[in-house]
């Protein structure tokens, strides 16, 4: 809800999406009311000083309660109810937070996450630990976890891809012929493959043959660590087929997780794979000890790209500015348990990349990612400095300093 704190105290309409019941406030002397609306009530209340700008504060929050509460008794819970079994795959720390969520869901559930390391393997069956991404977590019961993608594959209700981008085409074509072509695939992986710049709404189906397989992405500032850890986080899942996005929602939803659903695949992919490119951009600037005005002028001038692209690849701006937008940049850029970010510190620390990423037992997305973004700017025609300095600097054609210099130094023009 926006509040105009000023008279005629009016409260306007609350944004989308969480969609709340509408009512306005109004009540110092000579005020009007907002235009007609039959979906929104009107509460008439003296504001003669603090008092009574805290009654109005009061019934604005009980009001939101009760039409929260109304919607929980009215929620679907079929789809949870009719689902037997879930797999995963991939046995990273992001695809065992999302299999140890939803095994808590419902205990009956069989959650099976494919894996490839033996090792990983047995730890999840016999200790309920991921003994390299989470070896103090003990997971559900229910997780099951295998090297068969035959057996993992049969029956599954839905599966959840956890596999990196650039490794996605080649595993799901080992694994295609055990895939039920009704099968919804939901996406963790956030990214551009490198040389087709193709995103996971291309890649899976292609490599699955099969054009028409259900798809989901999944996206949003979540650290693994924090889902394992059952705080509270909120996601989007978006689809062309809002039926399946939905399902997905009433799957994933509960007490500690909120799920919103989107129509907007193209903004929630695109945003998901540059926002890695812009960590490492964000991360850098930290790691040459740049201050905070640098790092806010930066991380601006990236979400600009990052619209100007999205949008000519026709995304809505709305998306960029949510939770798979904005809300995933602020997480990936400010925070330190981002791998992209930690790359870009260490590069801006002096390190050499190929030291990096030796020293790192997880993949950062945004390092393979930078070229393909460039490639795709020059497909839709879009300057793109932060995220073209970020490439060159992978690409070790630039050193840090040399491209804060460079971008400093780019003429200065009109804000857009």
């Amino acid at each position: 809800m926006t509040c105009l704190l000023e008279p005629p105290f009016r409260c306007l309409p609350p944004f989308q999406p969480f969609s709340p019941p509408r009512f306005r406030c109004y009540a110092a002397p000579g005020a009007q009311p907002l235009p007609s609306d039959p979906d929104t009530e009107t509460l008439v209340l003296p504001l003669d000083g603090p008092k009574e700008r805290r009654e109005i504060v009061r019934l604005a929050w009980e009001k939101l309660v009760r039409w929260s509460r109304s919607l929980q008794s009215r929620a679907k819970t079929d789809v949870l109810e009719r689902t037997n079994k879930i797999v995963v795959l991939g046995g990273g720390s992001f695809g065992t937070a999302i299999a140890a969520h939803v095994a808590t869901r419902k205990s009956p559930l069989e959650v099976n996450v494919l894996v490839r390391d033996p090792e990983v393997c047995r730890s999840i069956n016999e200790e309920h630990h991921n003994c390299k991404y989470f070896p103090q977590h003990e997971l559900p019961k229910n997780v099951i976890a295998t090297t068969d993608a035959k057996a993992a594959l049969l029956g599954a209700d839905f599966c959840f891809h956890a596999v990196p981008v650039q490794f996605s085409s080649a595993f799901l074509e080992e694994i295609a012929n055990y895939v039920d072509p009704g099968l919804p695939f939901i996406s963790l992986s956030k990214g551009l493959e490198l040389n087709t710049l193709r995103t996971m709404s291309q890649i899976i189906p292609k490599a699955l043959k099969n054009p028409r397989q259900p798809y989901v992405v999944l996206s949003g500032p979540s650290f693994a660590l924090e889902l394992m850890n059952k705080l509270p986080t909120a996601l989007v899942v978006a689809s062309k087929d809002q039926k399946i996005a939905n399902s997905v929602q009433q799957l994933m939803a509960s007490k500690n997780l909120r799920i919103n659903t989107s129509s907007d695949v193209t903004g929630v992919e695109i945003a998901g794979a540059l926002k890695n490119v812009l960590a490492i951009a964000a991360g850098i600037v930290e790691g040459l000890n740049l201050g905070n005005n640098s790092m806010a002028a930066l991380v601006s001038q990236g979400c600009s790209e990052i619209r100007w692209l999205a949008t000519k690849m026709g995304a809505k701006s709305t998306t960029l500015t949510g939770l798979s937008g904005t809300g995933d940049v602020m997480l990936t850029c400010f925070v330190s348990l981002s791998r992209n970010r930690t790359v870009g510190v260490r590069l801006g620390s002096g390190e050499k990349l190929d030291d990096i990423l030796s020293s790192m037992n997880q993949v950062a997305e945004g390092v393979a990612t930078a070229g393909a973004v460039i490639a795709l700017a020059q497909k839709y025609n879009v300057k793109m400095p932060v995220l073209t300095a970020v490439a060159r600097i992978i690409d070790n054609e630039l050193t840090p300093t040399k491209a804060v210099f460079e971008l400093m130094n780019l003429p200065q023009v009109e804000e857009v």
